[in-house]
């Protein structure tokens, strides 16, 4: 791209509120994007000019005409807006995402300086905007006097403090962007006042297309998840869709499920039936392929569950089609389908030696419902697919072309299916084996696809990664978090763990010590610490309730204690960093205070140290040992994410440091950023969050900043 494509003319309303917010995210996309320039431009819309409408009567573009229109004609490049304010949905030729910096979601009471809701009249008169916020009132205030209100959020608090009104509803985000959270008298609650969705949230508009912002927006979405449900029983549903619906927000199911999968969605995960039953219409393609683009935009995690597996009879690709549309990113997690469920799962093999080597599927079912027939013809219209071929390619395709098949008949070869390193390589029948030659398949399973529809293109990499194949080298207490960080950046996880964390049984005894009062705090700095912690609490019976107090550094180490059912009593917080951890510790323990500072046997004395220096006695010891793991081969990967020194040594020690040439390369903190230094290999990014998410986003950002 040009320089000039990174120079930006934002629209935004004339506002206070509207600058203020507009201001602050062109800051942040400022920040987020190296060398680009945001440039605020201020227009009215109809809701500025017109204040004698009632906002519950007012047009859904109300507050983005203007703006909306501006966008379309190129006078700016791009628009920012409340997102409760976007219509839904939006005006043809527009594109959008909500930003992911947001402010408090729940309304609130407001009242005149000094007063309270004690303080009301019998039948107070309420300023109030909106359907949902007159509800509200006549709930809460049976007998109130509700009475439109209009103005932007300073105008408004002016009516009050006139007296035209005893107390407004107001959006707490809009009184917090302005300074203004001191003049809230009350919290509603979300339960009993409900909020549209992204209230609290900025929503970024832009014209359709606009390859620079499909780009940026893949910074701020998590890829969908397609999720196998399985058939008949939960049971059918695999362990990777059973994990992905364990961390939804939002899931879109069908008919004929196992309704107990739903019980795995987290506590207000939104639930959406987008099932088709028998005799009865549920919503159409196009509405499901919307329903998943907009909650994707919305920058929600997204699990769209299908009976049986989604590629088999499952309209996969229509709604794979919708999210390529808007170049958004998507993971397909395979189920066990009918076919096998109802063969196999029934003691009926489809396949057996010296019987069938084979078996044809097909469904009587035409589109609209219509009988399409199973003849002859039509069956020998079906792809044919063929099992273990790949040694045998150039005989096979002589063999199906010597039998009629045209030699140039779409062919795709599936190398490696299901794996990391799955790949396919296209080519008409005749061709193939020539493109395979090219191609070092060696030893990988190999599953041959012939017919049309081998002619499907592959889906254009979406995220922000874009399809980049990112090497993970943790251990298996940070893998599934950094592979699902790597997929909802829309890039490839490459699972290598090169070292295992297994506990060390000898720190037993400190363990029991520590239940029995030996110490004041106990300290834990990494996910694997608190995983081998919880084993060797198990192991020895001991019993957690006499533990003293945790603390723990970064956001995944405080997580994983939690999985324990315990809670850190110091954490620096979410983007905190251990270097923050003694002062924090000793800020709540006495000088002299006891701590147990537990560790692998690989890390170093230096938080001991440090922790000695302010005043602690301090127990340095072992709770867990690096074993390293050995691959044969590196596999092929575009970036690396190393965790700890340990892993990278493992690397070096397995490969060298030559297969790092040309690639990019992640660490979280500054200790394992060093340890490659030393080796002469500095990393390109380094994570000063202290969590595998912290580090994929870094690397994302990284990407994203060099290819924009």
């Amino acid at each position: 791209m040009t320089p000039s494509s990174r120079a930006f003319r934002v629209g935004t309303r004339t506002s206070r509120l509207a600058r203020v917010q507009t201001d602050d995210a062109l800051g942040r996309l400022a920040a987020l994007w190296p060398g680009s320039t945001w440039e605020a431009a201020p227009f009215s819309s109809p809701g500025d000019r017109d204040r004698a409408t009632d906002l519950r009567e007012s047009p859904p573009d109300f507050f983005t005409r203007d703006l909306d229109e501006a966008v379309l004609s190129g006078a700016v490049d791009a628009a920012i807006h409340s997102a409760k304010d976007v219509p839904d949905p939006v005006r043809d030729g527009l594109d959008w995402v909500w930003l992911p910096w947001g402010e408090d979601p729940r309304d609130a009471l407001v009242l005149p300086p000094g007063r309270t809701a004690r303080d009301l009249p019998e039948r107070p008169v309420l300023g109030i905007s909106s359907a949902r916020r007159e509800a509200w009132a006549r709930r809460r205030f049976p007998g109130a006097d509700l009475r439109p209100v209009r103005g932007n959020i300073e105008e408004r608090l002016a009516q009050l403090d006139a007296g035209r009104f005893d107390a407004l509803v107001m959006a707490a985000a809009a009184l917090n962007r302005l300074g203004l959270g001191a003049r809230v008298s009350e919290f509603l609650s979300l339960d009993d006042a409900p909020v549209p969705p992204g209230q609290g949230r900025l929503a970024l508009t832009f014209r359709t297309g606009d390859e620079r912002f499909l780009r940026l927006r893949g910074l701020f979405v998590k890829a969908v998840r397609f999720v196998g449900a399985g058939v008949g029983s939960a049971e059918l549903c695999t362990l990777a869709g059973a994990r992905e619906l364990g961390d939804a927000e939002v899931c879109l199911y069908d008919a004929l499920l196992d309704p107990r999968l739903l019980d795995l969605l987290p506590p207000g995960a939104e639930a959406i039936d987008v099932g088709k039953r028998s005799g009865a219409h549920g919503p159409s393609q196009d509405a499901i392929g919307r329903l998943l683009v907009d909650r994707a935009r919305r920058g929600l995690r997204v699990v769209r569950l299908k009976g049986g597996d989604p590629g088999v009879f499952g309209r996969l690709a229509e709604e794979i089609d919708a999210l390529d549309a808007r170049r958004l990113p998507y993971v397909l997690v395979p189920g066990v389908s009918a076919l096998t469920a109802a063969t196999t799962g029934a003691g009926l093999p489809l396949t057996r030696r010296g019987v069938s080597r084979g078996f044809a599927v097909l469904t009587p079912r035409a589109s609209g419902g219509a009988r399409a027939p199973v003849d002859a013809a039509a069956r020998a219209a079906l792809p044919v697919v063929l099992f273990m071929a790949t040694e045998k390619i150039a005989e096979i395709a002589g063999e199906l072309t010597a039998d009629g098949l045209a030699p140039d008949t779409p062919a795709a070869l599936v190398l490696d299916g299901g794996g990391d390193e799955a790949r396919i390589v296209r080519a008409p029948l005749s061709g193939l084996a020539a493109a395979l030659s090219g191609e070092a398949a060696g030893a990988a399973p190999g599953l041959l696809v012939v017919g049309e529809i081998a002619r499907a293109p592959a889906s254009a990499p979406a995220g922000a990664l874009g399809g980049r194949r990112v090497l993970l080298t943790c251990s298996e207490a940070l893998m599934d978090e950094a592979a699902r960080a790597v997929e909802d950046y829309g890039g490839i996880a490459v699972r290598r763990p090169m070292i295992r964390i297994v506990p060390d049984v000898q720190a037993l005894d400190n363990l029991r010590r520590a239940t029995e009062g030996a110490f004041d705090a106990i300290v834990l700095t990494s996910p694997s610490a608190v995983r081998c912690f919880g084993e060797l609490l198990r192991r020895g019976g001991l019993d957690a309730r006499r533990l003293p107090a945790i603390a723990v550094s970064g956001a995944g180490t405080a997580r994983a204690l939690e999985a324990l059912l315990l809670k850190a009593d110091v954490s620096p917080g979410a983007d905190g960093a251990s270097a923050d951890l003694p002062r924090l510790a000793m800020e709540r323990l006495r000088p002299g205070a006891r701590v147990l500072r537990l560790r692998s046997d690989r890390a170093g004395p230096g938080l001991a140290e440090r922790l000695r220096a302010l005043g602690a006695v301090v127990t340095d010891a072992a709770l867990c040992r690096n074993e390293t793991i050995r691959h044969e081969t590196a596999p092929r990967f575009d970036a690396v994410f190393f965790a700890s020194a340990s892993a990278a040594e493992a690397f070096e020690s397995a490969w060298g440091l030559a297969p790092l040439e040309g690639r990019v390369v992640v660490t979280i903190g500054r200790p394992t950023a060093e340890a490659l230094r030393s080796r002469g290999r500095a990393p390109e990014v380094v994570s000063d969050v202290e969590s595998a998410d912290g580090a994929i986003a870094a690397l994302a950002r990284f990407v994203f900043s060099r290819g924009a």
